[in-house]
């Protein structure tokens, strides 16, 4: 479970600096609404 939270926290710094480079809120919440469907998909996956 440790290794789950860091893992989400260093995702979660590397998008923060991701958004401080694009600079540009409407493609920041289309990647973020994207991001978030393919990682509940992947998280989902039964294979």
């Amino acid at each position: 479970m440790r290794r789950l939270i860091g893992y989400s926290v260093l995702c979660f710094a590397f998008g923060m600096l991701f958004m401080l480079v694009i600079g540009s809120t409407w493609i920041g919440l289309i990647l973020i609404t994207i991001f978030i469907i393919v990682g509940y998909n992947l998280f989902n996956c039964c294979c």
